[in-house]
This record gives structure tokens, C-alpha cells and sequence, in this order.
């Protein structure tokens, strides 16, 4: 990895950098991107973070987050495409680890469409799937994808 990662804690200011990177990281034939109306309606609310990843003054990732009764749930996770495979996406998740904890999670989940590469990432940090929504995301085609669901409980060290 040639440049640093500086990864902090974002806000509705951050919102039109974090759309500009969720248009691009999430193909629109797959129907997984939020609207910027949904990011800014869930970012006031009690229990959620958004998590800003950049190199230099470049924004280049996001996490938004949720924790509430000692559960935590990865909502989004993207990487702008010329800025993966170098270790952005770890970072952000190592990162969202971290504020689980310190925000008492002691269960973490997440959903994602079947077949996102994302997947790898998410078994190697320990998440298994607990579960299937058949039909869940709708692409812009009209064809439908599955989610899955996958958590991670108990201990949350043994980051990467």
C-alpha cells in the first residue's frame, strides 16, 4: 500500500462524497445503492456512524454503522473501484470492528447480495452466513438478487 488510510468519523457534510463513491463502487444492475435521502434520514438517528476513509484529501471509502442493545450492523461498505486492492475495504472494517465494541456490541451482522466479492472479505474476518432473503435486491433491469445474511458473535478481536 503506497499511501496512508486516514479514516474518521463522517456527517451529513460527507454525504454528497459518500454518494459520489456509492455511485460508483455499487453497480446500478444490482439495486444496492442507498439515495442520499436514506443516508441522511438514518445518520441523525441515535446508535448510527458513518466512518469517512481517505488518502490525502481524497475520499475513497465509507462504512455506515448502527448499534443499538449490544448488536452492531454493517449497513454499507464501499470502496471507490480505483482505490481497491489496497487494503481500504480491511481498514474500514478493522475500523467498524473497533467502534462496535467500544459501542458494546458483542454481535455483528451484515446482509449482502449473493455473489458480491465483498463476501470474501467478510468470511476472512470471521462473519459466517446465517441466513438467505430470496429476491431481496432488485436490479435496475427488473432482475432480482438474493441477500445474505451473515454475523459474527461472541469475541470481536482477531482482526486482520
Amino acid at each position: 500500500m503506497s499511501e496512508d488510510i486516514d479514516i474518521a468519523e463522517g456527517g451529513l457534510a460527507d454525504l454528497p462524497a459518500v454518494m459520489t463513491v456509492m455511485e460508483t463502487a455499487f453497480d446500478s444492475s444490482f439495486g444496492e445503492a442507498w439515495t442520499a435521502s436514506q443516508c441522511a434520514g438514518l445518520l441523525p438517528l441515535p446508535g448510527v456512524w458513518l466512518s469517512i476513509a481517505r488518502t490525502g484529501d481524497a475520499v475513497v471509502g465509507f462504512t455506515l454503522a448502527r448499534a443499538v442493545a449490544g448488536e452492531a450492523e454493517l449497513l454499507l461498505l464501499a470502496v471507490r473501484p480505483d482505490a481497491q486492492g489496497r487494503g481500504i475495504g480491511k481498514s474500514l472494517l478493522n475500523h467498524f470492528f473497533r467502534d462496535a465494541l467500544s459501542r458494546g456490541a458483542d454481535h455483528l451482522h451484515l446482509e449482502v447480495r449473493d455473489g458480491n466479492d465483498a463476501i470474501r472479505l467478510y468470511t476472512r474476518f470471521g462473519f459466517s452466513i446465517v441466513g438467505r432473503r430470496r429476491n431481496y435486491y432488485s436490479g435496475g433491469d427488473g432482475k432480482q438478487f438474493d441477500a445474505l445474511s451473515l454475523a459474527k458473535t461472541g469475541e470481536t478481536s482477531g482482526l486482520e
